[in-house]
């Protein structure tokens, strides 16, 4: 008692005796105490200002959830997901709450600049100075104009990553047509995830990618897609696993993949497969429900004669079997499916045939179940045949259009623009010699007669004058420099081209800027989204600005209808027609008035008040072997061969090819390219992929959650937390398998060298025992030269660096994942 009355002071008591009156009297004057002091009286805060919520799209990924920005007295201060759009459902993933860094990042360009120093690479300074936007703009359509004077139009070029809709990568194929380019626009679909559609182009006829209905999905087998990492759309499937895995029943999950990774740890079986081998693994998946019997009989047919049996190492006689929307079945077993046995793929694989077979058992019985695959087993020089392998099991077990299965993403009911561009074309557009000139990137080409689009070839093939040189290059929301493989190349690429960069960060290509004409962000944009392939329903969102422009920038469809503009003929009158993004989009939204959304929208500013329109209902459905037609009811129309085939199935045949007729028209090609016999071309079968470098360790670079469409690098808050599972708060760490590192004599957080037959990077390794011990594991994020202060100089160095660039023949897809390097204490 001596002790508290030493501490507690006559002063200190009297203190906290009036706060304690205070409360008191506060309470009603409770406890009687009198003669204390009073306390001040409670002021409210003063008035924060007027709250605005404006509907935009994150632009973190390509999901495109819908998002509310919350801005007070002209600043944004919150985003959460938007409760009305069907992707974001009110929520958001991680990276999503980062809007603000991108639009308040220090680092942004301020307004356009000009280049002054002549030179150009890594340790150059552009020089850049301030100029108008008339200055930049008139210098871009000059030069426009004097190339196609020239009859060089061609030599133009437009380069963009993502494309988001009507008002930005969609004005491209007018100004394309009008101009007179073939190179109006080189898309980066190339250096994305073009094998996964081309497989569906050669199997279904449809060259997209699938929309799938994971509600009422019973059994997923995953070959390589990060479904809880980076797949698409990552919020929704976030919430769309929750779901999976407390409904009744539950979804089972297997996932095919060469690392740990989120999605396996949460999957019931991860099955750990060597690189480049998934193929393989689907084939003998295949074969095990052929020959057990499991395949949906009322979708792929059945035997003739009811006693017949698919046996392996046995062919079938021709005519035994009886297809219904299903084409080559008989072909595939006889020469290639009936000896590819578990044991077989085991030898190729790795994985136990045990494991093969279980999991046969499980997809081949469980319904409804669907096949999915994302770059992984397709960025590879056999992805195209590995993706065919994959999506021909969907085939079988009937999951194609049908409740719990996969279908194609439909468009959203735009209206026309205000003018046709056909009634604006002079005769150099109609007929000049830009007609007969290649694309710079020889896309549809003798050399690439399959792929829709090369990026990775177009700055190989300009420092090579082959098929010529390209004088002007504008980039949109794409940085070759640094995403393409071996961008080295393109450093010295664009040393003689007039650079263009429309991005409002520095990024590498930006430093090779000739003309910087910033974009706003998209915080800052009016744009439209139609959805990427989600629930296969239409839908289109819209970003409304947030906040008016932080700094003197435009909106890169602004910024291309100015310079149309400003190009002489009738292409100039046809800008300025179209006027601005904002007439575009109202022109767009007017086929929402005879076709209302399910949530009212009808008109333009109801699209902007509610930010989308979309309408929850698929058109058509597969049902015991059978297409419907929505009628306005329920799915009551069936629908005719003739019906799928011009709608839903469009290949030659009207039916799932196992051979393909589209392979079969290339042939020679794919004999001379990956020595596949040309009478078997078509087929879906095993091919054996060709790996680059000499190195005895594979190497795989895939994106984390927090990989904010490039941009993650330059965010402080990303980069603390890029790599969760092995730490780190500065750098991405080269995971390693503790034997493989031991080996070497690595240890534990050492600094490493990889090295490929293109040079070498360095990088911090920690060890990983739950990857494949073969495989080498570097998240694509950091190895920046530019881009931001936070950015620049971090280790480790840029996968990108040591990554050859090599691609599938037949999809063009580049082989990110197929390198071979080696690994040593640095």
């Amino acid at each position: 008692m001596k002790v508290l009355q030493t501490l507690m002071t006559r002063r200190r008591f009297l203190k906290g005796s009036a706060v304690a009156g205070a409360s008191g009297a506060a309470a009603g004057g409770l406890g009687g105490l009198t003669g204390l002091a009073p306390v001040a009286e409670a002021q409210a805060q003063s008035p924060r200002g007027e709250t605005k919520i404006t509907k935009n799209i994150c632009a973190q990924c390509p999901a495109r959830c819908g998002i509310d920005v919350y801005t007070t007295n002209g600043r944004v201060h919150a985003i959460y997901g938007d409760t009305g759009n069907p992707i974001a459902n009110g929520k958001l993933c991680p990276k999503g709450h980062l809007g603000t860094y991108f639009l308040y990042d220090p680092d942004r360009f301020k307004g356009p600049m000009k280049r002054t120093n002549p030179r150009k690479g890594r340790n150059e300074d552009p020089g850049f100075v301030p100029i108008s936007w008339d200055e930049a703009l008139d210098t871009i359509a000059g030069r426009l104009n004097r190339l196609r004077e020239a009859g060089e139009s061609h030599r133009f070029a437009h380069f963009y990553g993502r494309g988001w809709g009507a008002s930005d990568a969609g004005l491209y194929g007018d100004f394309g047509r009008l101009y007179g380019t073939p190179n109006s626009a080189i898309g980066h679909a190339s250096m994305c995830a073009e094998g996964s559609k081309r497989a569906k182009q050669a199997t279904d006829g449809n060259n997209s990618y699938n929309a799938y209905d994971y509600r009422n999905v019973n059994y997923i087998l995953n070959f390589g897609a990060s479904f809880l990492e980076a797949f698409r759309p990552y919020n929704y499937l976030m919430q769309m696993w929750g779901h999976m895995r407390s409904k009744s029943p539950q979804t089972r999950i297997t996932t095919v993949d060469v690392r740990m990774n989120p999605t396996m740890a949460a999957s019931d079986r991860a099955l750990y497969i060597k690189p480049a081998t998934d193929g393989a693994m689907a084939l003998a998946i295949a074969h095990v429900i052929l020959t057990e019997g499991l395949w949906e009989r009322e979708f792929v047919g059945d035997f003739v004669d009811p006693e017949m049996r698919f046996r392996t190492g046995q062919t079938i006689p021709a005519g035994s079997f009886a297809e219904k929307w299903v084409h080559g079945l008989t072909e595939w077993w006889n020469e290639e499916l009936k000896d590819r046995t578990p044991e077989w793929a085991e030898s190729v694989t790795s994985i136990s045939a045990r494991d093969i077979v279980r999991t046969a058992r499980e997809f081949g019985t469980t319904r409804p179940a669907i096949a999915i695959m994302e770059r992984g087993p397709t960025a590879h020089t056999n992805g195209t045949y590995a993706g065919m392998a994959i999506h021909a099991l969907n085939a079988l077990v009937g999951s194609l259009w049908a409740e719990g299965g996969m279908f194609y993403q439909m468009g959203p009911s735009y209206g026309g623009l205000p003018v046709n561009a056909a009634d604006y074309m002079d005769d150099w557009a109609r007929n000049g010699a830009w007609k007969s000139q290649p694309r710079i990137d020889k896309a549809g080409t003798a050399e690439w007669p399959m792929s829709g689009t090369m990026m990775q070839e177009a700055g190989p093939n300009h420092l090579k004058g082959d098929p010529y040189k390209l004088d002007t290059a504008m980039f949109f929301y794409t940085n070759p420099i640094w995403s393409a493989p071996n961008p080295q190349v393109w450093e010295e690429a664009l040393k003689d081209v007039f650079v263009i960069d429309t991005s409002p960060f520095p990024g590498e290509t930006a430093m090779y800027a000739d003309i910087v004409v910033p974009d706003h962000t998209y915080l800052e944009r009016l744009q439209d989204s139609p959805t990427y392939p989600f629930e296969g329903w239409p839908m289109a969102a819209l970003r409304v600005p947030a906040v008016d422009p932080v700094y003197d920038t435009k909106h890169f469809g602004d910024t291309l209808i100015e310079i149309g503009k400003r190009i002489k003929g009738p292409m100039g009158e046809y800008y300025k027609a179209i006027d601005s993004v904002e007439n575009v989009l109202r022109h767009r939204a007017k086929g929402f008035e005879t076709d209302p959304g399910d949530n009212g929208v009808n008109s333009f500013e109801s699209w902007k008040e509610k930010g989308v329109w979309y309408k929850k209902r698929y058109l058509w459905q597969q049902r015991r072997g059978e297409f419907y037609e929505w009628d306005g009811r329920g799915y009551n129309v069936r629908m005719s061969p003739d019906e799928v085939k011009a709608k839903l199935i469009k290949t030659p045949t009207g039916k799932f090819e196992f051979k393909s007729g589209f392979l079969e028209k290339h042939a020679d090609y794919i004999e001379r390219t990956l020595g596949v016999p040309a009478a078997r071309a078509g087929l879906v079968q095993w091919v054996e992929a060709r790996h680059t470098g000499q190195g005895d360790l594979y190497f795989v670079s895939p994106k984390t959650p927090l990989h904010a469409e490039g941009r993650g690098g330059n965010i402080p808050h990303a980069i603390a937390n890029q790599q969760p599972i092995v730490g780190g708060r500065k750098t991405v760490y080269l995971e390693i398998h503790p034997d493989t590192a031991r080996a070497r004599g690595i240890r534990n957080g050492d600094k490493v060298r990889i090295k490929s037959n293109l040079g070498s990077i360095e990088a911090y390794c920690r060890y990983m025992p739950a990857h494949r011990p073969d495989t080498l594991v570097l998240p694509m994020e950091h190895g920046h030269w530019a881009q931001g202060r936070w950015a620049k100089g971090r280790l480790p160095g840029h996968s990108g660096d040591i990554t050859e660039n090599v691609s599938d023949p037949i999809s063009g897809l580049a082989c990110y994942y197929t390198g071979k390097v080696t690994v040593e204490r640095a």
